[in-house]
């Protein structure tokens, strides 16, 4: 009996090495892993963070992780300092790392909105740099022109008009333009900052219009007009279909 005992708790003695010798183990193997390369520290969601999330409820939502600089994602978010008075402008997933450009004052992340899809368009979206897409100005509900360029072939046109914006994620705030400088506030004329991150761009399309979209963004780059209902559409060009020759793309866009 007393031999099965001590058996026993040599076992389990044991047990408790082993297991401490693995985790030793572990956290060694990390530690090899990361030497001679240059770590940084980031914060990453620990768990789902809801849209319009407020910067000062991220510290139980948020942890902090090690990583070769080279995985750092430039423009990441190194203390939440840094988000004082923004808020989450989409879903963050579990691991993702935090940056500044997916967070924004309440009243920008607001101002992005979403309309509905009218009856019988689709929805297709672009990621444009704030100089293709009026300066970064527009926002649901505007309607924009799109110009496609293409390099090869030198061939720049404007191939739809009076398109809908659904959703645009990025947009600065937008001034009002009934603002009144006395007050202390920002009139239309103010000067803002320039937006430095891509826009999210989302549209109410055709088919057709669809095919052209897609093809400027993967063949050439993409402009966006903003236009006001006076604008009228190039209507010359026949609407016959053969999305391997540009013209013909455009030709049935319109």
């Amino acid at each position: 009996m007393r031999r099965r005992l001590l058996a026993a708790l040599a076992a389990l003695l044991l047990l408790f090495v082993g297991t401490a010798v693995l985790l030793a183990y572990v956290r060694g193997a990390d530690a090899r892993a990361l030497a001679g390369v240059r770590s940084v520290q980031v914060l990453v969601a620990d768990q789902v963070i809801p849209e319009g999330t407020p910067a000062d409820q991220l510290t139980a939502l948020v942890r902090t992780e090690t990583l070769p600089q080279k995985a750092a994602v430039e423009g990441r978010v190194t203390d939440l300092g840094e988000l004082a008075g923004l808020q989450a402008t989409i879903d963050l997933q579990p691991g993702e790392q935090l940056l500044t450009s997916r967070f924004a004052e309440p009243e920008a992340a607001g101002a992005e909105g979403r309309m509905p899809v009218p009856a019988g368009l689709q929805e297709v979206s672009v990621l444009l740099e704030p100089q293709r897409a009026v300066g970064g100005r527009v926002v649901a509900g505007d309607t924009v022109g799109v110009v496609v360029s293409l390099k090869e072939g030198k061939k720049t046109h404007s191939v739809i008009h009076h398109v809908l914006l659904t959703e645009v994620k990025g947009a600065p705030a937008p001034v009002d333009p009934n603002a009144d400088a006395a007050t202390g506030t920002e009139s239309a004329s103010s000067t803002t900052a320039v937006p430095s991150q891509s826009l999210m761009i989302t549209f109410a399309v055709t088919a057709a219009q669809a095919e052209a979209v897609v093809f400027g963004m993967e063949h050439g780059t993409v402009w966006l007009t903003l236009e006001n209902e006076d604008v009228t559409k190039r209507t010359e060009g026949s609407v016959e279909l053969c999305i391997v020759d540009f013209d013909s793309v455009i030709r049935r866009a319109e």
